[in-house]
């Protein structure tokens, strides 16, 4: 019976008790009635009165020891409200549940891709690692560019090119290659560029560009395209002003600016009051770009557009640096809750 004891003891001792429900279960199993303890005093009265003197005063320290026990986990539930294992208050408030918001460029990006969508674009991804080929050769790009050089593009190994995409121009290329006009769809991602990290500039951003190749597609569907893309994503009022430009993959090429719609043409610093807010490049495909895609020029034309997703955040937003987008600081991003 000695040997029993010792194990009822150390059961007690290690017992954890956490709420009242525990402490209820703890009472049944050793104090109560048929608990344990009492069960053992009733072997007791049928031992050897010799035996009795060797056992009965261990037995009694171990009732003392769990009534203590008992008692000190009751008093310490009835002290407030308190867990006796884990000291947690349950009588205080409980921390309200906070809910998670999407990134300010995702709630863009889902906004340009939604309107894109009801024009019949379909999304379209590509590869952010790219080869020569597929980011520059294919693009017109002549072999002297500037955007070759070190100072604007990430390469990553020379001889042959294997590089950091500097747009998603990319992906329209391996479109055309894999797919046979008509062809109609946007692609936005993550490019990279050589450039110092400042409130306007940064070594990443995002991109969305978009193509558009058929049969007698015209210059008027590019800017109709456009109108209606600044219409639903900056509101009814807005205007779109198209400026002759050069890209090596387009032409004719043009610069899209928007009426500011904070100043509404008054003149302002986000619009450096000239009333207008520059937000993409577009132009009609190039037929050196079609005939390097195996699309015949002559039976087909399209148009291409793109624009910075930080750009259309920071107006949408009204937002004046580009880091706050990667610093991931929850002030900043807790504030965009808004329904795409």
């Amino acid at each position: 019976m000695i040997s029993t004891l010792e194990d009822v003891r150390k059961e007690v001792e290690n017992y954890k008790v956490v709420n009242s429900d525990d402490i209820e279960s703890y009472r049944l199993k050793y104090l109560s009635r048929k608990g344990v303890i009492p069960q053992l005093f009733d072997e007791l009265k049928t031992l050897p009165s010799e035996q009795k003197k060797l056992v009965g005063k261990p037995l009694n320290e171990l009732k003392q020891l769990a009534e203590a026990k008992l008692k000190e986990w009751t008093e310490a539930i009835s002290a407030g409200g308190q867990t006796v294992e884990t000291g947690v208050d349950l009588t205080l408030p409980i921390t309200p549940h906070k809910t998670g918001s999407l990134h300010p460029l995702s709630l863009t990006r889902y906004r340009i891709i939604e309107i894109f969508e009801r024009l019949g674009f379909n999304v379209a991804d590509g590869p952010e690692i790219e080869d020569d080929w597929h980011n520059f050769s294919a693009l017109n790009f002549p072999e002297n560019h500037p955007a070759r050089e070190m100072q604007d593009t990430f390469f990553i190994s020379k001889n042959p090119d294997i590089l950091l995409r500097t747009h998603t121009s990319n992906v329209q290329v391996r479109l055309m290659e894999k797919q046979k006009p008509p062809i109609r769809a946007i692609m936005p991602g993550r490019v990279y560029r050589n450039e110092a990290i400042s409130a306007r500039a940064h070594c990443f951003f995002h991109q969305v560009e978009g193509l558009y190749v058929d049969k007698n597609v015209s210059f008027a569907d590019l800017k109709q395209t456009l109108y209606h893309f600044a219409k639903e994503m900056f509101g009814a009022d807005t205007k779109i002003r198209l400026r002759p430009s050069f890209f090596p993959f387009t032409e004719p090429s043009a610069e899209i600016d928007i009426s500011c719609f904070i100043c509404h043409g008054a003149g302002c610093n986000v619009c450096k009051h000239s009333g207008w807010v520059e937000i993409a490049g577009s132009g009609m495909v190039h037929p050196n770009v079609l005939r390097n895609c195996n699309i015949d020029p002559e039976e087909y034309t399209g148009f291409a557009f793109g624009m910075g997703i930080e750009r259309v955040t920071m107006l949408r937003y009204g937002i004046d640096d580009l880091r706050l987008f990667s610093e991931n600081d929850i002030r900043f991003l807790r504030q965009f809750k808004t329904v795409m």
